[in-house]
């Protein structure tokens, strides 16, 4: 195996590739970045590396909030990382943004100081759905163990909202400036119901806080969109080659990447737009767009995808049967329920999803994107399917995308393979409980309160669509085709 990338390598790594052409040893840590998974790696950071090389203020402090294998390893190449994005015009380049990357759990002290800093003008998080402990109504859980702990014991926390409070708190009292906080997850008004979280938590042990948080902390709603497959090993091995040097922490992603953000008077706004990103008034039209057309098509086409045997997302939508029910299903049963916001042609947005989806240089793999489903499910497709409901509209094949979802449970749970989803325990009683019959097995499953709201549960129209694509999901297993 190669030596690692580096600081000391960086200048091994073949001269046609990008690297950063300013001085990292002058960056100043002005982002807390809370979760550096792929998509953050393969977006956010490579947005504030092109800000890097003119303004060197906000270097990225990179949390993770339990595990340590990714700040470690981010550590050992002293933050540095590859981006490879393809498709047409894409490229290999070398990511300098972050400078300082620890776990939360093993270092408490220094999680703390960096979201209370002075410096520290940017927090941004992307944690996924099931990160910040809400519930169904949308607001924040007391009910959950993380926060439980976090109102025993809010000098320890363990969420991320914990955490925030935390530093809010300390920042309240050393009389620093409060910093912009910005959600990059896929929550329809996810700055609101960030703000709404902190806030309430804090108000719990300190009023005080949350009214301070209240008047002066920012919470902008974002919308984020870039296509980002996991780093398989045959990824990171071509990679080697290509860089003569090991990246174990390097992503790729596809060309197209977005980050619309909240317009709003603040100067860690203002330089993100000026690097790249869109600001606008009307973030709620983008991102539920995104939400439901790219979202909400991506879980359809995994669940159905993984039921014919596809393993592949550009597979699943250059199947002839399987792709154009996907654009059906987005141009009849999602977009009639959208309005286009300033500067999007939901005709166009759509035509161009469908091209991502097909797009043979990404390998994304269907059961990544069947991840955390019961989290993804409601804020994708289920209130797609409410509105058509309340205004007339067909939920047919809403109704096989989500029927999809159950039977990819049940396969899950005759299989004995574990799935990657907060609901794991009680959707494997689910699984294991289904005998093939479409109405008691889909009523089994919309009986999950924290999945279905009554309104779905309740709506005949709705059920029997369920269960009818329930039955044909079976016929698809069985190599049928409706």
């Amino acid at each position: 195996m190669s030596a690692r990338l580096t600081a000391a390598t960086l200048e091994t790594v073949p001269a046609d590739l990008v690297r950063p052409a300013y001085d990292r040893t002058r960056l100043q840590p002005g982002i807390v970045h809370i979760g550096p998974g792929a998509f953050h790696r393969a977006h956010q950071a490579a947005l504030v590396d092109t800000l890097l090389h003119t303004d060197p203020r906000w270097a990225i402090t990179a949390i993770a909030l339990r595990s340590r294998e990714t700040t470690d390893a981010l550590n050992v190449q002293d933050g540095l990382f590859t981006l490879k994005t393809v498709g047409l015009g894409g490229q290999t380049r070398v990511i300098g943004a972050i400078r300082r990357a620890f776990s939360a759990q093993n270092d408490p002290s220094g999680t703390l100081e960096a979201l209370s800093a002075a410096a520290t003008r940017l927090i941004t998080l992307t944690i996924t759905e099931k990160g910040y402990c809400l519930g169904t109504d949308g607001g924040l859980e007391f009910d959950h163990p993380d926060i439980l702990h976090d109102l025993a014991r809010p000098d320890t926390p363990r969420s991320a909202i914990g955490w925030l409070v935390a530093g809010l708190a300390r920042r309240k009292a050393d009389g620093a400036l409060p910093p912009v906080i910005m959600s990059c997850d896929n929550l329809t008004d996810n700055g609101i119901r960030l703000g709404e979280a902190v806030t309430r938590l804090a108000h719990h042990n300190d009023p005080a806080l949350a009214g301070w948080i209240e008047r002066h902390v920012l919470f902008p709603r974002t919308m984020v969109d870039a296509i980002t497959p996991a780093s398989d090993p045959a990824f990171l091995d071509a990679l080697e080659g290509e860089l003569g040097v090991r990246d174990e922490v390097a992503v790729k992603r596809e060309v197209f990447t977005s980050w619309v953000i909240e317009a709003a008077d603040a100067e860690a706004i203002a330089v993100l737009g000026e690097a790249g990103a869109v600001l606008t008034r009307d973030v709620e039209g983008h991102a539920l767009a995104k939400l439901r057309v790219l979202n909400g098509a991506h879980s359809a086409l995994a669940w159905l995808g993984l039921a014919l045997g596809h393993q592949r997302v550009s597979d699943a939508v250059t199947d002839e049967w399987l792709g154009r029910e996907t654009g059906q299903l987005i141009r009849e049963e999602i977009l009639p329920g959208l309005s286009a916001p300033d500067g999007l042609d939901l005709d166009a947005y759509a035509n161009g999803v469908l091209a991502r989806f097909a797009n043979p240089a990404i390998s994304h793999l269907l059961s990544q994107i069947a991840w955390d489903s019961s989290q993804k499910l409601p804020v994708r497709l289920l209130g797609t399917a409410e509105g058509n409901l309340a205004a007339g509209r067909p939920v047919s094949r809403l109704g096989r995308a989500i029927a999809a979802w159950m039977r990819f449970v049940v396969r899950s749970a005759r299989s004995g393979t574990p799935l990657t989803d907060p609901l794991a325990a009680e959707l494997d009683v689910a699984g294991r409980a289904a005998n093939d019959d479409p109405d008691s097995d889909t009523a089994r499953f919309l009986s999950l309160r924290a999945v279905f709201p009554s309104a779905l549960i309740l709506n005949p129209l709705f059920r029997d669509a369920v269960a009818c694509g329930y039955r044909e999901v079976i016929a698809l297993e069985r190599g049928a085709r409706p």
